[in-house]
């Protein structure tokens, strides 16, 4: 059956407004005390074991035949998302809500410099106009939250925001694998299997690091299981069937409206306020993003017209 045209982009639309709920999340259960290592090992763990029997009963022919090439990748796609979420998780302990989740999403730079050079993809000039707005956007937001005026309202925005900044690169890294392996490799075996590797990477730094993953609030684990169901089973698995439909720069193109959701519910519910110039990079995002989904649409009608 085929896909509607307008699906992946109402999927894409889901996720990110599930994930935008992400960096609340956890700011509520590092305001419990736990440390950014065990936030992340749990959130992924445990997205894993619920994935497992539903990949056992489904997919379990499609695992056990899975070629060893595509096994290593999704492997090295693991540690890549193992790495992304511990250094985002950590920033949110040193910067804004806003400047970790603007600097997060600059993966489009990345992931289209990447997707030219490894993968040979050719960018529409419409959505190197998009990478340009959004980039612009959350330079804005990040010099913003860096001015004098908000100086001391973080504890180290610099180190946060170059834990953020390493997540992107890290983020980059787990969308281009996705993108070459899920044309051959089912959304269930790839879920678990990246998942699972992040949540085993995780709990033995969790483990050589000496902390606990017993022992916190209630309020803690109603807000890391909060995550394992809701930005990771939901919106990043969004994600991931997303990349069989459409290009990895344009994913993480998308991924960049999550700044302005966290934002938003930042202001409700932490105060973190918008300072003027914070608000033109959210135009920006925006902005962005719609001219980067045009792109993508005439990319997609240019190779359907040379078929």
């Amino acid at each position: 059956m085929r896909t509607p045209a307008f699906t992946p982009y109402a999927v894409l639309a889901l996720g990110v407004a599930v994930v935008s709920t992400a960096s609340i999340l956890i700011r509520y259960a590092q305001g419990q005390a736990v440390p950014s290592l065990t936030i992340a090992a749990v959130r992924l763990g445990l997205a894993a074991v619920l994935l497992t029997p539903l990949v056992w009963a489904r997919a379990s022919g499609e695992l056990q035949a899975l070629r060893r090439r595509d096994l290593a990748l999704a492997l090295l796609s693991g540690t890549a998302l193992a790495v992304h979420f511990w250094s985002w998780i950590a920033s949110l302990a040193y910067t804004s809500v806003a400047s970790s989740t603007a600097l997060v999403t600059t993966n489009p730079l990345w992931v289209g410099l990447a997707s030219l050079l490894i993968l040979g993809e050719r960018l529409a000039p419409r959505t190197i106009g998009g990478i340009a707005l959004t980039l612009a956007g959350g330079a804005c937001i990040f010099a913003s939250d860096s001015s004098a005026g908000s100086a001391g309202l973080q504890p180290d925005p610099l180190r946060g925001n170059l834990l953020a900044l390493l997540g992107a690169l890290a983020a980059s890294a787990y969308l281009l694998i996705g993108r070459a392996l899920r044309p051959r490799v089912g959304l269930l075996v790839y879920i678990w299997l990246t998942y699972g590797t992040a949540a085993l990477v995780l709990m033995m730094v969790v483990g050589i690091a000496g902390y606990s993953l017993a022992g916190y609030s209630a309020l803690a684990y109603a807000a890391m299981i909060g995550l394992a169901l809701g930005p990771q089973l939901l919106g990043h698995t969004a994600f991931n069937w997303a990349l069989r439909h459409v290009s990895a720069t344009f994913v993480a193109v998308s991924i960049l409206g999550e700044p302005i959701g966290s934002a938003l519910l930042a202001l409700l519910i932490f105060g973190e306020g918008f300072a003027p110039l914070q608000l033109g990079g959210f135009a920006l995002l925006l902005a962005g993003i719609f001219l980067a989904a045009r792109g993508e649409q005439d990319a997609t009608a240019t190779q359907a017209a040379g078929r």
